[in-house]
């Protein structure tokens, strides 16, 4: 199982504009949770949210302007209204869990 972030994903916005970033992924396990994490300068990385891939459920997250869709192959976060206080450097990872 595998995860990268997509190439060209550096994002420049202006605030109230929508965001999307978007990682590829493999995995060949339906119990998979794809994460999103934010890292501000000089911070250590925060949990944003994650979503499984086997149910069209909300992802869980505390704020509802960051969603995410995910499936075997890839994982979107979409962040809309974006803030300045949304600048940070973010991650994805990728969990299988136990069967």
């Amino acid at each position: 199982d595998s995860i990268e972030p997509d190439k060209g994903t550096e994002k420049n916005s202006q605030e109230t504009e929508t965001v999307k970033l978007s990682c590829s992924c493999s995995t060949s396990s339906d119990y998979t949770y794809l994460y999103w994490f934010t890292q501000s300068p000089n911070g250590e990385p925060q949990y944003l949210l994650n979503k499984n891939i086997w149910s069209a459920s909300d992802a869980h997250t505390s704020d509802s302007r960051f969603q995410s869709i995910a499936s075997r192959t890839s994982t979107e976060l979409t962040i809309t209204d974006v803030r300045l206080s949304d600048s940070a450097l973010y991650y994805c990872a990728l969990l299988v869990a136990a069967q």
